[in-house]
């Protein structure tokens, strides 16, 4: 059991008090009527001398968050999900009892307040107590006010406390849940339906990367929290609902830094009929509808650099970016010991699996281009290797139809030509397994219940993976994912009770 502070033992001792005086120091319902904002707003031009010939009330609570007690009259502020505003009590408006239960407050208090809308001389919009209601006894300080929470791994670990403190923190909180309903309502208006599909699974498919593993007791079975939304999706394609997406939270056993959390948020959405073009408009227009509508700015800055979201982005294929960059044609080089000498000569180290044609030129183009790719730009022509559930260019089967969209060095959309050629597939998958014994722990697993779906005949079809975090990451200029999510994943740290 930890020891309290002296702060800690007054807060108790103060809890205690008002238990005395038959009052629950952690409250009950309060009806409340109106909020911070929308009184500032409301008054915010009404002049000082008006109030006189107004008699507007309004009932708020929230958070105490600065107190000038003065003998029989005080100042205080509370904050609500809005904002703040100002208190003016005074023991000639609510009494001595009231007034006396009002002395024992402390910052970060919960409290409710009916009274008289006015504005200082100052001009600041204010409400005149008329009934103090105790709420919530804090038990605990809070930072003090001017350095809150300097700790970045504190902020992230005490969340509540940092919602609290930094309106930065709470506002892209808010925002966030905004631009997902913006992202759902411009795909419903599109003619997409949103699903929801299984997050265990006995198969590691649909991406490249890592699993976390849990155990299924009742069928004694270990299974996989899923790694990506794909091939549910579209089997639901080959059901016939030619337009599904599905926002959803999946699960990477890797590291964490600035742009990955173990787990995070992954949109993915299906076409019937369409293809990679199809993809990239339903992209641009889906960025610049939350710029416009939600955000309202088309300029951000962001990973230190000034981003301009307004159309058209720009489109290249991923070997006429590498020969921008390096002068190296590798469309026009067939022989794979040219790109092996090629790799040596530019001290690309290759592993294994790592040493065929795709391979050698998806880590040209991670080493001289990709940070490069600051403005919205499509990147298309993926080499079949690193790309194998994408329909293959049928100018060059060397290559796949598949595009990343990058913004400021990093890949916010990953999309695809499907492919639909259960016999192709099959072939992929094998060759998947077959990296898999190379050494390659993230290669895809076999899954023939989604062979047998394609061999029932699924439409041509664009689609595409949105990663939403570092979507939210853009439209609220945060450099790192944790501050886009509410609760991201820390290390262990042990805690007292």
């Amino acid at each position: 059991m930890r020891e309290f502070t002296e702060q800690e033992l007054v807060r108790r001792e103060k809890a205690e008090k008002i238990r005395s005086l038959g009052i629950d120091p952690f409250g009950h319902r309060y009806d409340r009527s109106d909020f911070a904002a929308d009184i500032q707003k409301k008054y915010a031009d009404i002049e000082h001398d008006a109030f006189e010939f107004m008699d507007d009330t309004a009932k708020v609570a929230g958070r105490i968050m600065f107190i000038r007690k003065m003998g029989k009259a005080s100042f205080f502020s509370i904050k609500d999900k809005s904002g703040m505003i100002q208190i003016y009590i005074s023991i000639n408006d609510i009494g001595e009892e009231a007034y006396e239960l009002f002395k024992s407050a402390d910052i970060g208090d919960i409290v409710g307040v009916y009274g008289k809308v006015m504005k200082t001389k100052t001009g600041e919009v204010t409400i005149k107590c008329l009934e103090y209601t105790h709420l919530v006894k804090a038990l605990r300080p809070l930072p003090e006010k001017f350095h809150g929470l300097t700790d970045v791994e504190e902020r992230y670990r005490r969340r509540y406390v940092d919602l609290i403190m930094n309106d930065d923190s709470k506002n892209v909180a808010f925002m966030r849940p905004k631009i997902i309903r913006a992202i759902q309502n411009y795909m419903d208006k599109q003619g997409f339906t949103e699903v929801e599909t299984p997050v265990l699974t006995t198969l590691l498919t649909g991406a490249s990367a890592r699993p976390f593993v849990t155990h299924h007791n009742a069928q004694d079975l270990d299974m996989y929290l899923r790694i990506a939304l794909e091939l549910p999706l579209k089997r639901l394609l080959v059901g016939g609902m030619e337009a599904v997406y599905e926002i959803g939270r999946v699960f990477r056993n890797e590291g964490m830094d600035t742009k990955h959390n173990p787990e995070f948020t992954l949109m993915e959405a299906y076409l019937a009929y369409s293809d990679l073009s199809g993809m990239m408009d339903l992209t641009e227009g889906m960025f610049t509808t939350i710029a416009k509508e939600i955000v309202g700015k088309m300029d951000y800055t962001f990973g230190g650099y000034d981003i301009h979201l307004e159309g058209p982005w720009k489109r290249i294929s991923m070997t006429d970016a590498i020969k921008e960059k390096t002068g190296i044609d590798f469309k026009n080089i067939h022989d794979l010991n040219e790109c092996l000498k090629l790799a040596e000569e530019h001290q690309i180290p290759l592993e294994d699996h790592e040493k065929a044609y795709g391979h050698i030129v998806n880590k040209f183009f991670e080493k001289y281009v990709e940070e490069t790719l600051i403005q919205p730009t499509f990147l298309y022509g993926h080499p079949i290797e690193i790309s194998p559930l994408t329909k293959k260019n049928p100018d060059d089967e060397r290559f796949v139809d598949r595009f990343e969209l990058f913004i400021a060095g990093k890949e916010f959309a990953n999309a695809y030509t499907e492919l639909n050629d259960p016999i192709d597939q099959l072939e992929r998958f094998e060759a998947q397994l077959a990296e898999k014994d190379l050494g390659n722990d993230e290669a895809n697993e076999i899954d023939m219940d989604f062979i047998e779906a394609l061999e029932y005949g699924m439409t041509p079809a664009g689609g595409i993976g949105y990663g939403i975090d570092r979507l939210m990451m853009l439209f609220t200029e945060q450099e790192s994912i944790r501050d886009v999510l509410l609760f991201p994943t820390m290390k262990e740290k042990s805690r007292e009770i």
